[in-house]
């Protein structure tokens, strides 16, 4: 009889080489949107959507423009593009759209906090504990009070964002510094 012991690999990660500069890059470019976003929170806001609708129309060009190549899924494709293009010309048509866009984003958010406070309520009684139960209930909580006014939200966001950005973008950049510092070790043996 053979022995059927279970047999285990180790499995390797592949470490991703990213130039500290990049990394340090990424950093500056961060604290100089969120800055923006934390001085300047509503030209930022409509510049950022505007943004969005560009890629939106390119996406849905570059979608119909596919189908010249490849006939494959022609409904999906003619579909996702003309949805593409029309809401990033509406975005630039409808001069309030970025804050319906910014209004909408948090409906979701208010609904995907609402979800995700009932898994972590279900979640605590399951043996998760009192703190699990604690955050279910506030994520519950901060879902509410996201759909039950989501335009005070969709002018909260900006400064949300804009701090996050700051603080990480700052972390990026110190993590940029620090892959820069650090010397590399060769065995020559």
């Amino acid at each position: 009889m053979e022995n059927t012991a279970p047999e285990y690999r180790s499995t390797e990660f592949e470490v991703l080489q990213v130039p500290w500069w990049l990394v340090a890059l990424e950093g500056v470019f961060a604290v100089i949107i969120g800055l923006f976003l934390l001085f300047s929170p509503v030209v930022t806001t409509i510049t950022l959507v505007q943004i969005l609708g560009i890629f939106w129309i390119l996406g849905g060009v570059l979608s119909i423009l596919s189908l010249l190549v490849d006939r494959e899924n022609l409904g999906w494709k003619l579909l996702s593009g003309t949805t593409g293009i029309l809401i990033g010309l509406l975005v630039f048509v409808y001069p309030l759209s970025p804050f319906l866009v910014m209004a909408l984003f948090i409906i979701v958010l208010g609904i995907g906090s609402i979800v995700y406070g009932v898994i972590r309520l279900v979640w605590s009684l399951k043996g998760g504990g009192l703190g699990m139960a604690a955050l279910g209930i506030l994520t519950i909580a901060l879902g509410i009070l996201l759909l039950a006014n989501p335009l005070a939200g969709a002018i909260i966001l900006p400064w949300i964002y804009g701090v996050s950005l700051v603080a990480g973008g700052i972390a990026a950049l110190i993590g940029g510094l620090r892959m820069k510092s650090k010397k590399t070790v060769t065995y020559t043996g």
